[in-house]
């Protein structure tokens, strides 16, 4: 018996008929209805769609990821920007799964791309080693996207985690280097106050975790686009200061815009003290026409990280940026596993012909979108204290957190799947950030949506 003549699992071996036929069911609920009669019953729940049969529990998750709390509003099946809870609720999806879905779920054109590839022989995984086609042409590809100049990619990656410590174990190597440098005292790595450049320890030292912790490295972190701050920093440290990271919207700041005079400053100030700048755009990357936002500000960075929407959540893919003479790390000192993902790639190169396709459809949508968000605010002045972020990356920032958490709160009753940054007293954002197949009617539908519930919070 060849591979091919195996017999495999099936779907109802695996979930079990009520659950196999139960997402089967959701699934068809959705791709039999179009856009304006999915967003006519968005937050309505309907039994004939609820999981059948038993459903597994959350009893074995972390605390912090809803271990032991009931499963009803977990996804059952999605398409689009829409998805069928387990308890049969259509809810809209405006986060874009956990901000890394750039096409939303089960992007047809990306999902028949994938089929495609496998038929032609694109394995799914390969060491780094021996890359394939897709993996080399990406690599070309992102290198004449970001700037003139770069020429190296790091593609053995996995995820954004291990991109940014690459970036940093590189700046640390170059520091090294420079034995005039050492003997200063320990590199100094700025960044802004509530980055988020990833989970591995080094880099969450950087946003003031594991105090003590580490030693031979120091961390400052300046507010962003406090150019008194930021001089300053260069000023108290010069050249002990190794490098500077920013992210152009700040996720985990409540969708902060990082002003490109800011910036600017940056890069000469990183310029005359030999300092190294990294662009994070895990978060911003694959979501503008441009691919790299960066491009709209003004200063070029050494270092520029890519990863979540740069394969549309197909499997996970991240990359390092940058040039020749930076390529000073050894095979295996930042690589993961999974990290030269063949399909992946490919699913990367579709991604960015797509995006390419829809540039002139996405420019003014994104700029409806905001605008629409600044009359809210204009609106509604004692709610919202103002907009934050650009195109679809953005944050409705409440004047009082309790206001932040009651929207939230009626927004997911109403079948908009949001988030609130409120896990700090100072936090009270609303974030959401659409997928890109977002459209006119999605977005007029969003607008009146969250207009009708800002009235509702602000009579409350």
């Amino acid at each position: 018996m060849t591979a091919k003549d195996e017999p495999g699992a099936t779907a109802k071996q695996v979930l079990g008929a009520h659950g196999a036929r139960s997402m089967r069911r959701a699934l068809d609920f959705l791709s039999d209805r179009n856009t304006p009669q999915l967003l006519e019953l968005v937050g309505q729940t309907f039994d004939d769609l609820a999981l059948a049969g038993p459903r597994p529990d959350k009893r074995f998750f972390p605390v912090s990821y809803g271990g032991g709390k009931p499963c009803n509003d977990d996804l059952l099946a999605g398409l689009g920007m829409f998805y069928v809870t387990e308890s049969g609720k259509l809810m809209l999806d405006c986060t874009s799964g956990h901000y890394q879905m750039t096409w939303g779920y089960n992007h047809p054109p990306l999902t028949a791309a994938a089929h495609e590839a496998m038929e032609l022989g694109i394995v799914w995984d390969n060491h780094s080693n021996i890359p394939s086609l897709p993996v080399k042409m990406l690599a070309e590809r992102l290198t004449a996207l970001a700037a003139p100049g770069f020429d190296r990619v790091l593609l053995g990656v996995c995820t954004g985690s291990v991109a940014c410590a690459a970036a940093l174990k590189i700046m640390l190597a170059r520091y090294r280097q420079d034995e005039a440098r050492v003997r200063l005292g320990p590199p100094v790595m700025v960044s802004l106050r509530g980055n988020y450049h990833g989970t591995d320890m080094a880099a969450q030292t950087m946003r003031g975790m594991w105090p003590g912790l580490l030693a031979g490295m120091e961390t400052v972190q300046v507010e962003p686009n406090d150019a008194a701050s930021l001089e300053e920093a260069f000023r108290r440290y010069r050249r002990r200061v190794a490098g500077f990271w920013f992210e152009p919207i700040m996720m985990n700041r409540e969708a902060a815009l990082v002003e490109p005079e800011f910036l600017r400053l940056a890069r000469k100030l990183c310029t005359e003290q030999d300092a190294l700048m990294a662009v994070d755009e895990i978060q911003t990357c694959f979501w503008c026409p441009e691919v790299f936002m960066f491009r709209r500000m003004g200063a070029e960075p050494d270092f520029v990280v890519a990863g979540k929407g740069m394969t549309a959540g197909f499997h996970p893919l991240a990359a390092l940026i940058y040039r020749a003479e930076l390529d000073i790390l050894e095979q295996y000192d930042a690589i993961s596993t999974n990290g030269n993902a063949s399909l992946a790639a490919y699913v990367a190169l579709c991604n960015l012909a797509l995006i390419k396709r829809s540039a002139a459809r996405l420019r003014p949508l994104a700029r409806k979108h905001f605008a629409g968000l600044e009359e809210l605010a204009a609106e509604f002045p004692h709610t919202i204290e103002g907009v934050n972020g650009e195109g679809f990356l953005t944050g409705l920032r409440f004047r009082r957190r309790e206001q932040a958490l009651a929207f939230h709160q009626a927004a997911l009753e109403r079948g908009l799947w949001l988030r609130v940054h409120a896990y700090h007293e100072s936090h009270r954002t609303l974030l959401m950030k659409y997928p890109l197949v977002v459209d006119e009617e999605i977005v007029a539908f969003m607008l009146a949506t969250l207009r009708q519930l800002l009235r509702d919070v602000s009579q409350a």
